[in-house]
């Protein structure tokens, strides 16, 4: 069975006031993970098909053709896990 260490290569704190967490797919596996999220996640815009500000749950994301991941407002790595799960898996 796929896990979320599966798809992911690393995640990285970003800098600012709101506490953003940067999501970096494994290269190999970028593409099942990003149509995984556009199945579960809201549109919500895109821009030239290479950003997309997608919503799940009470959660607002950027998702990178590139295979990055932008999330907000994570309060822990636990939140951001169980996110994760439900998104990719």
């Amino acid at each position: 069975m796929a896990t979320v260490e599966d798809y992911v290569a690393r995640i990285e704190g970003a800098c600012g006031a709101e506490k953003d967490v940067i999501v970096i797919f494994k290269y190999e596996k970028k593409d099942a993970a990003l149509a995984n999220i556009f199945k579960k996640a809201e549109l919500k815009r895109s821009l030239a098909g290479i950003i997309h500000e997608l919503s799940y749950r009470n959660y607002t994301f950027r998702v990178y053709s590139s295979g990055k991941a932008i999330f907000r407002s994570i309060k822990n790595k636990e939140e951001l896990n169980e996110i994760l799960m439900a998104l990719l898996l």
